[in-house]
């Protein structure tokens, strides 16, 4: 069986008007997808999709609404056949403050809804657009989703326990998605990025040094991950064809310590 052909297609990423979401989408447009970059930032993500030949939609993850017009949109380019959940947001906080406060449950709801529901929603809407297309191979696949964890999932550190917890949720829900959507002929496949070089870690010689720093930790190789070294995989995801319901550590084997 042949690699998946995306010649043709469209693709959904969101997140995609920078970091990891941004590395996915290029290399969609690369294999011949149309790509619709779903995300909040209006400039950066214009200038993105219009650099690859694909569209921007302003998208609220967590919102219905923006979820379907996302996948219009992509509807309107090509069969549906990829969509990557790369949008995301953390909040830092201990669950109790060294001055005894507890964390605020609507920063921790917060977290919840944008990176577990969020997912959920793109994935789903996105998932129904496939089911009406017609098979692209003889086993009757009809698309791909890949969603977007974490380490933290696994690792998760002091002050993460909100993001931990919608990461550890976008894992325990890979295996029931993708048997759900086995019916459909749709693959569900997670990604679980370590500690990858995107513009959350800013520019300058002092954000150079502090990711130098951070490199330190991983077993091999001794730096951070590029945003197209994980964007290989997300994609390895999409197009080989007998990857399904897998969890996907790239963090070139680090194993995040308590702080």
């Amino acid at each position: 069986m042949p690699r998946v052909n995306l010649e043709g297609s469209s693709s959904i990423v969101t997140g995609g008007a920078s970091g990891i979401g941004e590395a996915c989408a290029r290399q969609l447009a690369e294999l011949g997808s149309k790509v619709v970059i779903a995300d909040l930032n209006e400039e950066r993500g214009t200038q993105v999709a219009n650099e690859i030949g694909g569209q921007f939609v302003k998208c609220d993850v967590s919102s219905i609404e923006d979820a379907d017009a996302a996948v219009a949109a992509a509807a309107a380019m090509g069969p549906l056949r990829a969509c990557v959940n790369s949008a995301g947001l953390g909040a830092a906080g201990r669950t109790v403050s060294r001055d005894g406060e507890p964390f605020p449950l609507d920063k921790f709801s917060f977290v919840i809804k944008v990176n577990l529901i969020g997912t959920f929603n793109m994935l789903s809407r996105a998932a129904a657009q496939m089911a009406k297309q017609e098979p692209l191979d003889d086993d009757g696949g009809r698309g791909a989703i890949v969603n977007l964890a974490s380490a933290a999932a696994f690792d998760g550190q002091i002050g993460q326990c909100a993001y931990s917890a919608s990461k550890a949720g976008v894992v325990g829900m890979a295996l029931p998605i993708a048997r759900d959507l086995a019916a459909v002929g749709v693959r569900v496949n997670t990604v679980a990025p370590g500690l990858i070089d995107t513009p959350i870690y800013g520019e300058g010689p002092e954000s150079e040094a502090f990711k130098a720093h951070l490199g330190k930790s991983v077993l091999f190789p001794k730096r951070l991950g590029s945003a197209e070294e994980l964007a290989f995989s997300v994609i390895d995801c999409i197009t080989n064809p007998y990857m399904n319901a897998e969890v996907i550590r790239l963090d070139g084997g680090i194993r995040m310590p308590p702080k």
